[in-house]
């Protein structure tokens, strides 16, 4: 069967999987939005049902007044003897640490901290014995991939931490994934950078500690000289085995807004390639080292996308996610109205507004919602990057009545780009984005859209912005009360 990539779209970068009872399981990173850690759920790899979040409470994860690209850094998930097991970074704390569950749908536990430095960490289980690998740097001052063992129960070390890798040679050494195939132990990290050199690299060993020989290849697998290609980035990856007993890499790639135009908005994605083992079993991924647009697989599938989201056919629990430090008696939510009250902190703030928002999931899009609001208040839709990077449209009320407004805001830049008087505090607002551009209009009566103007998207890009998340369409408040109904958001 044939699929196509990003086999999840939008913001959902630093993907890792694992097997438990049939399925497959897959976390990504989350960054300043809370909950923390999307979790989502597949029968084949190719079709992903978001089932909810890792990180649901604020005893979890710290994520107060956090600028973005800050807090939950990539996770691993794992499953061992009965039990799913989720570790992370806390970047802003920088710390490790891993929470569990014996129930993939319901409460994880509260964190266990590790004492081992870096980023990206991940478990290995191997003969009852637990293994926790990051890079940074070990306790000698080496940097690289570095291991120590691990009590599972409590965190503690039972090692020293050694550098066991030092990667092929490329910059940014991370994500290490340790794994046992065929009796040798294969380990796996990204090098390059998470933008356009990003690689993946490899390389494996008798035993746990090493010592480790490179893949002569490396890397196996990048699209970094793979131009012109919209789909670049690729890299940060996950090995698994399927049921077919066929093996593939999930991992993160960006599709750039156009072939010549080096920019990418939505976000770092989900994408599957297939990998081939050969005699001597060493592994080469895709079809000449490089991520395509698509692949044919085996197994019995058909590829699903969901290109329409209303109040009525999302969770708000699962779909939806807010930033940062939320407080709950800011959002009446129910199935077909949401009911926001604002504070006075902005969306240029790195504290946590009254926001709830889905990630844009593909270039092409019309999002339509009604918006009212009481008093000297602000209410309306924004493309959100960053506090530094966003365009609103929002209907708001003052001194001379009520009016829309279309503000962009692109770093230090904070531009109104147009008023429009409205005889009456409710309105149509609608965003219409594509690969190019966001176009926004108001509309009092449901037919008669007036223009308010336009902002490129290349200025909410990661190459613009230096951040590491992606655009969020999102709903706000500002000062007092907003209520949205008959929202609308669909993918062409």
């Amino acid at each position: 069967m044939f699929y196509k990539n990003p086999v999840v779209k939008g913001f959902y970068p630093d993907p890792s999987v694992c097997e438990a009872n049939g399925r497959y399981y897959m976390v990504c990173s989350s960054f300043q939005y809370f909950p923390g850690v999307p979790l989502f759920e597949s029968g084949d790899l190719v079709n992903w049902k978001q089932i909810g979040y890792v990180l649901t409470r604020e005893s979890q994860v710290m994520l107060d007044k956090i600028p973005a690209s800050g807090g939950v850094f990539a996770p691993t998930i794992r499953y061992n003897n009965g039990r799913f097991y989720m570790v992370t970074t806390n970047d802003t704390l920088h710390k490790n640490f891993y929470v569990y569950t014996d129930d993939i749908y319901g409460e994880w536990s509260e964190p266990i901290f590790v004492e081992q430095g870096g980023i990206d960490p991940s478990l290995y289980f191997e003969d009852g014995r637990t293994f926790f690998i990051s890079n940074g740097a070990d306790d000698e001052g080496v940097s690289g991939v570095v291991q120590c063992e691990i009590n599972i129960e409590t965190g503690e070390k039972l090692s020293k931490s050694k550098t066991i890798w030092q990667g092929s040679g490329g910059r940014y050494l991370e994500s290490p994934h340790m794994y046992k195939i065929g009796g040798g132990c294969y380990l796996m990290a990204a090098e390059g950078g998470t933008e356009y050199g990003h690689m993946i690299t490899y390389a494996r060993a008798d035993s746990v500690w090493g010592k480790f020989e490179g893949y002569a290849k490396n890397p196996v697998l990048t699209n970094r000289n793979k131009a012109p290609y919209i789909i670049q980035g690729i890299g940060h990856g996950d090995l698994i085995q399927d049921k077919n007993g066929d093996w593939h890499i999930l991992c993160l790639g960006f599709r750039q807004i156009g072939i010549w135009q080096p920019f990418h908005n939505l976000g770092r994605e989900v994408f599957l390639v297939p990998v081939q083992f050969d005699s001597d079993g060493w592994f080469t991924a895709g079809h000449d080292g490089t991520c395509d647009e698509g692949y044919e697989i085996n197994g019995d599938f058909e590829q699903v996308q969901q290109n329409e989201y209303t109040f009525e056919n999302t969770d708000w629990s699962i779909d939806w996610c807010k930033l940062r430090k939320p407080v709950d008696g800011s959002y009446e939510l129910s199935e077909n109205k949401a009911v926001l009250h604002g504070t006075d902190i902005t969306l240029d703030d790195t504290d946590s507004p009254t926001f709830i928002a889905m990630r844009q999931k593909d270039f092409c899009f019309e999002l339509s919602c009604n918006v009212s609001v009481e008093g000297h208040s602000e209410g309306g839709a924004t493309v959100y990057m960053t506090e530094n990077s966003h365009y609103d449209i929002a209907v708001r009320s003052g001194d001379n009545g009520f009016e829309a407004v279309l503000k962009l805001n692109i770093g230090c830049v904070k531009h109104v780009q147009n008023v429009l008087p409205l005889s009456s505090p409710k309105a149509g607002i609608i965003v219409r984005g594509d690969n190019n551009s966001y176009k926004f209009f108001v509309s009092e009566d449901g037919y008669d859209e007036k223009y308010l103007g336009s902002g490129d998207t290349k200025y909410l890009s990661c190459e613009v912005d230096s951040c590491f998340t992606g655009v969020m369409l999102g709903l706000y408040a500002v000062h007092g009360k907003a209520e949205f109904s008959e929202y609308k958001c669909e993918y062409k």
